[in-house]
């Protein structure tokens, strides 16, 4: 076989394998936020959508913070299951989000955090995505 047949095929199988390695993470992962995206620019009222696992829940939500670049706390929500959540697999979740207007060019970041009522560090988990405004 010449080399130049060899080369579009080598670029398919690291696409492949490069794909496949998205899904896994995208199935595998504790939490996956499908909207918004990160890095976008975001604005109040701010729908958030994703999927977790079960264990992240506690009576079907998880607290949500939004922070400014100053370590400030802006708002708060809950993550609401929108299926059983008494499950080890992935569970869609909704959630809106209102906060006051920031700065102009300015970030933030989102912290979706896995309901812990035992208070126990080992038990906490957290997930951010950075955020502008």
């Amino acid at each position: 076989m010449s080399k130049k047949l060899w080369i579009p095929i080598i670029v398919l199988l690291l696409f492949v394998v490069g794909a496949g390695v998205v899904l896994w993470q995208r199935t595998n992962a504790d939490i996956v936020v499908d909207q918004p995206v990160a890095n976008s620019k975001i604005s109040s009222p701010l729908t958030i959508t994703g999927k977790a696992i079960g264990g992240w829940y506690f009576e079907a939500v998880f607290p949500i913070r939004l922070w400014n670049d100053k370590n400030e706390l802006i708002a708060q929500t809950s993550g609401q299951a929108q299926e059983d959540w008494m499950t080890d697999k992935q569970v869609p979740f909704n959630a809106e989000l209102e906060f006051p207007a920031q700065p102009a060019g300015t970030t933030g970041k989102l912290v979706f955090e896995k309901d812990n009522p035992s208070g126990l560090p080992q038990n906490a988990k957290s997930y951010s995505i950075k955020v502008r405004f």
